[in-house]
C-alpha cells in the first residue's frame, strides 16, 4: 500500500481514491451489467486485508522502505533469508477472520518488492525459491477460506520495483523511459500478464485488488486485457478500482470520505494501527470502539470496510490485532441483522448518527454514536412505527411524536428514550419496524 505522494495526492484528495478516474470507469463499464455479480460484495460489508511478506522480518515499510531510501535495496531484500512462515496456520487465520464477521479476505500475493507468495513460473523472486518458507502460502489459505465460506481476495501489485524490465526503482530515479525502450516495457507487460494469469488459473480469486496503477496509463497496463482475461476464466470475479478505470468499485484508503462516493460500490481500506504490514514499533492501535464506529459509518454510507492485519514473518498475528478482530466479531454477531445484507441508511439530517435500512425498506436501524442513552431524535419520518427494539436484546422501547400539527401533512419529530440498561459496550443499535417501506419528508418545513 501507501502512495507515491507526488503522483497520488490528487487521486486521494478528500479521501476519494481514483475520483479522477470515475468518469472513465463509468464510460468503459456498464454498471448495470455488473450489478448482479456485485451483490455478494454489497451484502458482505466487511473484509479482512492481510499484508504479509518479507518486510515483516525487520518490521519495515512494505516495499516503500527501500523505494524511499529508508533502507538500502540490498538490506531490504536480505530479509528473504529470515522469512520462515514456521508458525503459519492458515486455518487459524481463516477461523479468526470468520470470527470477526468478515465475508471476504484479501491477501498480498505480491507487493511492489516483487516477492511472490506463490510458486510463480516466471524467473523472479518468490517465497518458494528464495526464502526458508519454501512453499506456496496462498493455496492453504484460500482452501481454509473456502472451508469457512469466506470469499477469496487477491492483492496484486502491477508495479514491480525488483524486476529489471520495470522503469521505476527509487523515488528519485528511473532505469529508462517507456517511450525510449518499448521492447523492454513489452517484456515487462508479458511478465505481469503471465503472473496474473498464474494466480487466476491456480486460485480463481473472487475479488482482485490491484495496486500501483498510478505510474502508467490504462494502455500501458493493458488494463482492458487484464480485465478480459480475468473475466474470461471467472465471469463473476470482482475487480477493484485501481486498474485505470477498468475496475468495479472505488477504494478510498485510510482517509474516510466525508460524503458518500459517487460510484455504486465502494470500500474503505484501513489499517488496525498506522501501518499495513507488521511494524513492532507501531503501537498506535485503533481501539475496538474506534474500528466499530468507522465500520458503522462505512455501511451507513453504502460501503464496505476492508480492515488490515500484518502477521509476523513466522505467520503469527499480533495479539493486538487478534483482540480487535475478536471484539469486532462479538459486536457483529450481536447486531448481524443491522449490518450484513442491508442498504445504505438515511440521508444526512434525518438522524445524527449512522443508520442502515433493510432490503425491503420496512426496517430502519439506528446506530447510536458513542454509548448514547437517553433521548434520540429522528426527523422527517413519514411512517407509522409499529415497534422499536434494541438489537441483540429483548428490550422494546416507546416513542413520542413532537411537533406534529393536525392540519399539516408534515411529520413530527420522533423521540425515543434509550435506557441505560440497554446500552451496548461499544455501540447500541435500535431497530424501528415500520408500517410500510420508509417514506421521508425532505421539505423545508412550514407549509412546504
Amino acid at each position: 500500500m501507501k502512495y507515491n505522494s507526488m503522483k497520488r495526492i490528487m487521486l486521494i484528495l478528500c479521501g476519494l481514491s481514483f475520483a479522477s478516474t470515475q468518469g472513465m470507469a463509468q464510460q468503459k463499464i456498464n454498471q448495470d451489467s455488473i450489478r448482479q455479480k456485485m451483490q455478494w460484495f454489497a451484502d458482505a460489508k466487511l473484509g479482512i486485508f492481510i499484508h504479509w511478506g518479507i518486510y515483516s522480518v525487520n518490521g519495515v515499510d512494505e516495499s516503500w522502505s527501500f523505494h524511499n531510501k529508508k533502507i538500502s535495496y540490498a538490506d531490504y531484500m536480505n530479509q528473504m533469508k529470515g522469512f520462515t512462515a514456521k508458525n503459519y496456520n492458515p486455518q487459524q487465520w481463516a477461523d479468526l477472520i470468520k470470527e470477526s464477521g468478515a465475508r471476504y479476505s484479501v491477501i498480498t500475493t505480491k507487493h511492489h518488492d516483487g516477492v511472490a507468495l506463490w510458486p510463480t513460473k516466471e524467473n523472479h523472486f518468490s517465497v518458494v525459491k528464495n526464502t526458508p518458507a519454501q512453499r506456496d502460502l496462498l493455496k492453504p489459505f484460500y482452501e481454509a477460506l473456502d472451508k469457512n465460506g469466506i470469499k477469496r481476495g487477491a492483492y496484486f501489485s502491477l508495479i514491480d520495483w525488483s524486476h529489471p524490465d520495470y522503469p521505476g526503482f527509487l523515488k528519485d530515479s528511473s532505469r529508462y523511459k517507456v517511450a525510449d525502450n518499448p521492447q523492454k516495457w513489452q517484456r515487462f507487460q508479458r511478465f505481469f500478464q503471465n503472473q496474473i494469469n498464474e494466480i487466476n488459473k491456480a486460485y480463481k480469486p473472487d475479488l482482485w485488488w490491484f495496486d500501483g496503477d498510478w505510474e502508467h496509463s490504462a494502455d500501458e497496463w493493458q488494463s482492458k486485457t487484464v480485465r478480459a482475461n480475468i473475466l474470461n476464466l471467472k465471469p463473476g470475479a470482482i475487480i477493484n478500482g485501481r486498474l485505470q478505470g477498468y475496475g468495479d468499485y472505488e477504494t478510498p484508503e485510510q482517509n474516510f470520505p466525508v460524503t458518500k462516493p459517487k460510484f455504486n460500490w465502494w470500500e474503505l481500506c484501513m489499517t488496525t494501527n498506522n501501518n499495513w504490514g507488521y511494524h513492532p514499533d507501531d503501537t498506535n492501535y485503533k481501539t475496538p470502539f474506534e474500528v466499530i464506529t468507522i465500520f458503522a459509518d462505512a455501511i451507513s454510507n453504502g460501503g464496505n470496510l476492508l480492515l488490515d492485519i500484518g502477521p509476523k514473518e513466522d505467520g503469527t498475528i499480533p495479539a493486538e490485532q487478534v483482540h480487535i478482530l475478536k471484539e469486532l466479531g462479538k459486536w457483529n454477531k450481536k447486531h448481524e441483522e443491522a449490518i450484513f445484507g442491508t442498504l445504505a441508511g438515511l440521508p444526512q439530517g434525518h438522524f445524527y448518527g449512522p443508520s442502515t435500512i433493510s432490503k425491503d425498506s420496512t426496517t430502519i436501524y439506528l446506530f447510536l454514536p458513542g454509548q448514547t442513552v437517553g433521548n434520540i431524535m429522528l426527523k422527517g419520518l413519514d411512517n407509522t412505527i409499529k415497534d422499536i427494539q434494541v438489537v441483540g436484546t429483548n428490550e422494546h422501547l416507546q416513542h413520542k411524536i413532537v411537533g406534529k400539527v393536525s392540519w399539516s401533512p408534515i411529520p413530527g419529530l420522533v423521540f425515543i428514550n434509550v435506557p441505560e440498561k440497554a446500552k451496548d459496550p461499544y455501540m447500541t443499535v435500535v431497530k424501528l419496524k415500520l408500517d410500510k417501506p420508509v417514506k421521508l419528508y425532505r421539505g423545508r418545513g412550514g407549509l412546504s
